[in-house]
């Protein structure tokens, strides 16, 4: 993965991780548990047919080099990249996306997005759930966020399909991409490791190759024993310890599923397709986000990092970030049309904000939440459109201006979940899944 591993506030990207699956009884399996109990108290609330993808560029891309660039502003805002034409009839992009400007049809723009909070943290849980943060938020302490995140939402409203988690994160889990108040149940199956390494294997889902299935049976018949002695010590579990022992069991099921092992099996893909996407952790990333919505699983989100570029900004972009950007986002938009899944399947790029439109003294852009560009595609929304526009030297939107909460009631409205729909939180709060957000008529 990306070796810049810092981010300017000086926190570890590693110290965000879950810890990864050391055995059968490891908290990644929570993923697995069983959400048809909470559906069922949801009042079986409507069902839909359309995933999701979240491609979350953590750091902040800046939108001015990629997907917004402004040639005639001055030198020091228009930055050294061109721009070149498009699929798309009228949207020009970077001249370092030539392969995604030729799927340019397939995708859309919102380029006058903005929100106006250029902290990491509280600008992430915002672009994440469609929510601001509130007061005494501290994401990079703790992994559990205010509000749940789109796929915890899905999990909740929509449940499984088949024998695959509802909802996956990868290469790792994000603070602010678990369940909140919505619970285990709803939280994310994550995977916690690179995809574009050689030696790539999910622990949680494919037992080593030494355990065969008689000592698998051993180890259910353990935990069967170590359960009945629990009970025979404790006259009744809290809540918190039925939800680990469900768990459990769970596990066992995801480990011997067939298709949750072909799902997970990023290795049976062709060498030319794996080489399409990137032998690199954001594309191997994307391919393998298709295979597991291909197989049922209803939302993943993908974390990349990263892009927060205060230094040498064109540099590292070009170099490093777009190529992979490129070819993993462009390749996940051809082949899921392909395979007839992009109809199904809605695509969602971007960062927590964009960049400062004035480059700085180190060659870079600083956080800038004022104004910055979305991209998405697929689930039923049109392609190739661009919807609003940046000022002359995109510092903030020019017209039609649009933020988190436009793009929840959007994307929840392509997967089929009513946004005015109510959550209670265990305080006993009614919450609504959407924030008085309204739909991009533009792309419906």
């Amino acid at each position: 993965m990306n070796n810049r591993s810092n981010y300017c506030d000086g926190v570890r990207r590693r110290d965000f991780l879950r810890v990864g699956a050391a055995g059968l009884f490891g908290a990644n399996f929570v993923g697995a548990l069983d959400r048809a109990t909470a559906r069922a108290a949801d009042g079986g609330q409507t069902s839909g047919d359309v995933a999701l993808i979240v491609l979350f560029l953590r750091g902040g891309m800046s939108t001015i080099d990629t997907f917004d660039l402004k040639p005639d502003a001055p030198a020091e805002f228009r930055g050294e990249f061109r721009p070149i034409a498009t699929k798309a009839p009228g949207i020009a992009i970077s001249e370092h996306l030539p392969r995604i400007a030729g799927e340019m049809d397939k995708i859309s723009l919102i380029r006058s997005f903005g929100h106006g909070n250029s902290d990491h943290g509280a600008a992430d849980h915002y672009m994440l759930t469609g929510y601001k943060t509130g007061p005494g938020f501290t994401p990079t302490i703790s992994p559990n966020n205010q509000r749940p995140a789109y796929g915890a939402v899905m999990g909740r409203k929509l449940g499984p399909r088949g024998s695959v988690p509802a909802y996956v994160c990868l290469p790792q889990m994000h603070p602010s991409t678990g369940a909140a108040y919505l619970g285990p149940a709803c939280a994310p199956f994550t995977i916690n490791a690179d995809p574009a390494a050689a030696n790539f294997s999910v622990p949680d889902v494919l037992p080593p190759l030494s355990l065969d299935a008689t000592r698998l049976d051993r180890r259910r018949q353990l935990l069967s024993e170590v359960d009945q002695f629990q009970k025979s010590v404790e006259a009744s579990a809290n809540a918190s310890a039925r939800s680990v022992s469900l768990f459990q069991r769970k596990a066992f099921d995801l480990m011997v599923s067939p298709d949750a092992k072909r799902a997970f099996d990023i290795h049976a893909e062709p060498t030319a397709l794996r080489d399409a996407y990137g032998r690199h952790t954001l594309g191997q990333s994307c391919l393998m986000a298709r295979r597991l919505v291909e197989a049922g699983v209803r939302c993943v989100t993908i974390e990349h990092t990263n892009w927060d570029t205060h230094d040498n900004c064109f540099n590292v972009l070009k170099t490093q970030l777009l190529p992979a950007l490129d070819s993993g986002l462009s390749t996940l938009f051809r082949d899921l049309a392909e395979r007839g899944m992009l109809e199904r399947t809605l695509v969602v790029a971007c960062g927590e904000f964009g960049r400062t439109p004035r480059i700085n003294k180190n060659a870079g852009r600083d956080h800038w939440g004022s104004g910055f560009t979305v991209v998405l595609g697929g689930g039923g929304l049109r392609g190739g459109v661009a919807v609003g526009s940046s000022d002359a030297r995109a510092e903030k939107p020019a017209d039609n201006p649009r933020g988190p909460e436009d793009l929840a009631a959007t994307i929840y409205r392509q997967l089929g979940i009513n946004g005015d729909e109510e959550f209670i939180t265990p305080e006993g709060r009614p919450v609504k899944i959407v924030n008085q957000g309204r739909v991009i008529h533009e792309l419906v």
